[in-house]
């Protein structure tokens, strides 16, 4: 099997992921304490080969980390919410500024619509969530919120999950 690397779009910043890249994905997404040479044999190429991978996809960020997957609801943060925030567009960067130092808030996006900035906020009741809110709604430049509850997850995909089965080959 060749040892070339895949490119990276310079325009666009996107690394291409071949095949290879996939497998390493699955199997680290399978058995993420594997260690490389392990993961060398079970891919069927050669060690160096699979550190050098590794390396890329880790240097490229396109693996951002190593961590456990957590279970939130197992570990007493069931209720998950995601909340809309129409927000005065000069208090956008304290506004996020006030977002980030919230744990509970584990996303943020900026998104197109009846709103400005999608939340992904957790808590361990319908009570701690609205501590939470309160929190978001103290800033002025907060304009609107609309919460919804997630009542059950139905399936969580991962971006690991997205890329080892991914048939895309960027190139």
């Amino acid at each position: 099997m060749p040892d070339h690397f895949p490119t990276t779009n310079e325009a666009t910043g996107v690394v291409a992921v071949d095949d290879l890249d996939r497998r390493i994905v699955s199997e680290m997404r399978s058995r993420p304490r594997i260690p490389v040479v392990e993961l060398a044999r079970s891919l069927g190429v050669a060690r160096g080969t699979a550190q050098a991978r590794l390396q890329r996809l880790e240097e490229s960020g396109v693996i951002t980390g190593h961590g456990p997957d957590i279970n939130l609801d197992r570990a007493g943060w069931s209720v998950l919410s995601f909340t809309t925030l129409e927000i005065d567009q000069d208090a956008d960067v304290r506004i996020v500024a006030l977002l980030e130092s919230i744990p509970e808030v584990l996303e943020v996006f900026a998104v197109t619509g009846p709103g400005d900035l999608l939340c992904r906020i957790v808590a361990r009741s319908n009570a701690h969530l609205h501590e939470v809110l309160q929190l978001v709604l103290r800033d002025p430049g907060v304009i609107r919120a609309t919460t919804n509850l997630a009542l059950a997850t139905r399936f969580h995909r991962s971006g690991a999950d997205l890329l080892a089965r991914s048939t895309d080959l960027m190139g």
